[in-house]
């Protein structure tokens, strides 16, 4: 037992230096016992977070989809996901720490791997918004992301410490307990209906990154 804690450990630890690289890696091109090992390790400590102005910078992602109507018009109607708090109180989107060694689209998306398993496209940023956090009283700068999801994982890191559900737009005001959150899922909503800046289902966007 002692042995493969020590092994168990090792292998972590590996996982946790590779992690940069791996995540950069296209999932197609990587092992499938690979790939599985790098969605079930969750990047921890705070060595690496960015700091600007005396303000840890913090992102995250607003996952949705479209999901069809049972209405006759078979409208798509927009859906997002929330995941609960590690504290167990309350939903939320998934958001952590801007890292040094990444861009702030890649510590959204990784952020969001990590904790509500599902990988998509990002689009244009929102934000951003300051608040102090309750357990540290640190201020924090946040800035969010839409992301359309195409991919549910089955295993991902903080599976056993969180529950993922998608809810509707209205459902989402209501159980999401950040204020500043709640905020940027209407700015979401709010450049949605602009035409230069409406959000598109999967098959455009995958088109637009063919293109």
């Amino acid at each position: 037992m002692r042995c493969f804690s020590f092994y168990l450990t090792n292998l972590t630890n590996l996982l946790n230096f590779l992690f940069p690289f791996l995540i950069k890696i296209p999932s197609k091109c990587l092992p499938v016992q690979i790939e599985n090992m790098v969605n079930l390790v969750s990047r921890t400590g705070r060595h690496l977070q960015r700091y600007e102005k005396g303000y840890r910078l913090v992102v995250g992602c607003i996952p949705y989809r479209y999901k069809k109507s049972q209405e006759p018009t078979s409208v798509e109607e927009l859906e997002v996901l929330v995941i609960s708090a590690q504290n167990g109180q309350g939903m939320l989107f998934p958001k952590g720490g801007w890292e040094n060694d990444e861009c702030m689209e890649e510590a959204a998306k990784r952020e969001t791997e990590e904790e509500a398993g599902v990988i998509g496209v990002v689009q244009e940023k929102l934000g951003p918004w300051h608040y102090k956090s309750k357990r540290s009283c640190i201020m924090h700068e946040s800035y969010m992301f839409p992301l359309l999801v195409h991919k549910e994982l089955d295993c991902w890191p903080e599976k056993n410490i969180r529950k993922r559900r998608w809810v509707s737009i209205n459902e989402a005001r209501e159980v999401c307990h950040n204020w500043w959150m709640r905020e940027a899922l209407e700015e979401l909503l709010t450049k949605s209906k602009s035409p230069s800046t409406k959000l598109g289902n999967l098959e455009q966007m995958q088109q637009l990154l063919v293109n």
